[in-house]
């Protein structure tokens, strides 16, 4: 299973943004954007003004950073929502938000989408009572995604339940006791609070 194993602050770096892909580390003055809000690389502090192909691909290469997805993966998706009614940008985004991991991470079950997608490898999930440890499974309205019996003792987890001060999005329900969450609707565009322009992404892939 392919993935990005070098330093992901470089990622935030690149992008000029948090991505929160360190967790609770992104909101201290630790922060790599914080302490050198420019371009990794000898020539990061150079300003440069881009095309519209490279505003298209910045974007794309944002919400692939975001979400933890490689290229080919993020294509298929592409292609998914391009097959589906509605608006291509719309049902892209829709597709991202409802992977497992990052489900995981919007019930408030991990601090970034990194930990997310780590902790369900780990097993450490059920959907509809069943095991689930692939990232990328798209989770379905009704799913009820809960952490196992036997990893509900952990530190981790009761850290979590502790601390649990995460506002989940309107399209999920999250029981912090329990633990345990349940998709009550499919996400709209305004559900979605990153700062993605999804149409310079279509155009991207419409060339």
């Amino acid at each position: 299973m392919a993935r990005y194993k070098d330093a992901v602050c470089r990622l935030c770096r690149r992008e000029g943004l948090k991505l929160y892909l360190k967790g609770e580390r992104c909101y201290t003055d630790k922060c790599a954007v914080t302490k050198r809000a420019y371009a990794p690389g000898q020539h990061g502090n150079n300003k440069r003004k881009l095309s519209n192909y490279g505003m298209q691909l910045r974007e794309k290469q944002k919400a692939k950073r975001f979400y933890g997805v490689l290229e080919t993966q993020f294509r298929k998706y592409f292609e998914m929502a391009d097959k589906q009614p509605g608006i291509t940008g719309d049902n892209l985004l829709r597709l991202l938000e409802t992977r497992l991991d990052n489900v995981v991470y919007r019930l408030g079950f991990a601090t970034s989408r990194p930990e997310a997608r780590q902790l369900v490898v780990h097993g450490h999930f059920t959907v509809n009572g069943g095991k689930v440890d692939i990232p990328s499974y798209l989770v379905s309205v009704g799913d009820v995604i809960a952490v196992k019996d036997k990893s509900k003792a952990s530190p981790k987890f009761k850290e979590l339940v502790e601390a649990a001060k995460a506002t989940t999005p309107q399209w999920v329900s999250a029981d912090a006791e329990k633990l345990e969450g349940k998709i009550v609707s499919l996400p709209t565009r305004e559900d979605i609070d990153l700062p993605i322009a999804e149409n310079l992404i279509v155009e991207l892939y419409s060339r």
